[in-house]
C-alpha cells in the first residue's frame, strides 16, 4: 500500500496508472489521502469522475469498494440488512423455553449482518477507496444517512452499537451535478471540479491510450471531437468516447478523418437518433469543406 509524500507523486502515480491528473486534481487528491477528507467530484457526465476512483486505488493499492447510487437506494442496500432467513432458522431451533431476550440476543449478531458497500469499507481490515457514484441520484434522506460516515468515518447498527473504521477509507463522492447537493453534505467534503479537458489535454490522454494511432489523426480527432461538443446535444461526447473512437480509427487503419470516415463511425461518440442527424450536418459538412 502506497502513502503518497507529495503532489508530485501522486500525480506520477496516476499516470503510471493511465489517468492524466489536472493540477487541482492531484492537489485535492493527496489531500484526500493525507487528511482523510472525502472527496465531492462534480461535472459533466464522462470527463473521468467514476476513473479518478478506479486509478487512485490501482496507484495507492487499495481494493476499491463502489456503491453505485440510483433513485430510491436505501440503508438495507447501501449499509447493511439482516439475514432474515437465517434469523428465522436459528429461531426456530431455539428450545422452547427459551425468552425472547435471549433469542433477541442471539439472533442480532454479526454473522446474521449482511455487509452492504458502505459497511464492508468501514470494516476492511485493510484500507480501501470507497466509491459512491453519482450521489446526485439519490434523495436528501439518503444524503442525511452518509453524514455520520463521512464525519467520524462510523456507522451506527441499532441493535449492535457503534462501529468505528477499522482502517481510514479514502471516500471519493461523484456528482453529475444534475441537483444541487446539501449544505451539510458538503461541508464535510473536500471539492472538485472536473470539466471536458482542453484540446491539449485530451490529444495527451488519447496518445496515453492509443499510442499507436498517427499523430495526424490523433490530432484531427481531438478538433473533431471539439466542434461536436459546441453543439446542442443531449449527450456530449465523453473522454472515454474520445479513446474509443481513437482506438476503432487505430483498428481501421484511417490515415485521416474525411467526411465518409466520420459518418461511418460518429455513433462511437454520439448515441442518441436526433444527436447523430444534427452532427452529421453540422460537424459534416465542415469537414467537407476542409
Amino acid at each position: 500500500m502506497i502513502v503518497p509524500g507529495s503532489v508530485d507523486d501522486v500525480t506520477n502515480g496516476l499516470q503510471a496508472a493511465g489517468y492524466l491528473p489536472g493540477e487541482s486534481t492531484a492537489l485535492v487528491s493527496y489531500l484526500a489521502t493525507r487528511l482523510g477528507k472525502p472527496v465531492l467530484v462534480e461535472g459533466p457526465a464522462g470527463v473521468g469522475k467514476t476513473e479518478l476512483a478506479k486509478k487512485l486505488a490501482e496507484y495507492l493499492g487499495r481494493d476499491l469498494v463502489r456503491l453505485q447510487c440510483y433513485e430510491g437506494l436505501d440503508e438495507a442496500k447501501a449499509l447493511y440488512e439482516w439475514n432474515y432467513r437465517k434469523q428465522l432458522l436459528r429461531i426456530q431451533t431455539e428450545a422452547e423455553d427459551a425468552g425472547w431476550q435471549a433469542v433477541q440476543d442471539d439472533i442480532f449478531g454479526e454473522e446474521f449482518l449482511l455487509s452492504r458497500p458502505l459497511l464492508q469499507a468501514i470494516a476492511s481490515e485493510q484500507p480501501v477507496v470507497l466509491l459512491i457514484d453519482e450521489i446526485d441520484k439519490t434523495d436528501q434522506e439518503f444524503e442525511a444517512m452518509l453524514l455520520e460516515l463521512l464525519s467520524d468515518f462510523q456507522i451506527t447498527i441499532p441493535e449492535l452499537g457503534r462501529v468505528e473504521a477499522k482502517t481510514m477509507p479514502v471516500v471519493l463522492l461523484t456528482s453529475n451535478n444534475s441537483r444541487e447537493l446539501t449544505e451539510a453534505l458538503k461541508r464535510r467534503c473536500l471539492y472538485l471540479w472536473l470539466d471536458y479537458p482542453t484540446p491539449e489535454r485530451e490529444l495527451e490522454i488519447v496518445r496515453l491510450h492509443a499510442p499507436d494511432l498517427p499523430e495526424t489523426v490523433a490530432t484531427r480527432l481531438v478538433e473533431v471531437v471539439s466542434m461536436v461538443r459546441e453543439l446542442d446535444l443531449k449527450k456530449p461526447p465523453s473522454i472515454a468516447e474520445s479513446i474509443d473512437w481513437a482506438r476503432a480509427l487505430l483498428l481501421l487503419g484511417a490515415e485521416d478523418i474525411d467526411q465518409q470516415t466520420f459518418r461511418e463511425t460518429m455513433s462511437i461518440i454520439v448515441k442518441h437518433r436526433t444527436d447523430l442527424d444534427t452532427v452529421a450536418e453540422r460537424v459534416g459538412v465542415r469537414l467537407t469543406a476542409a
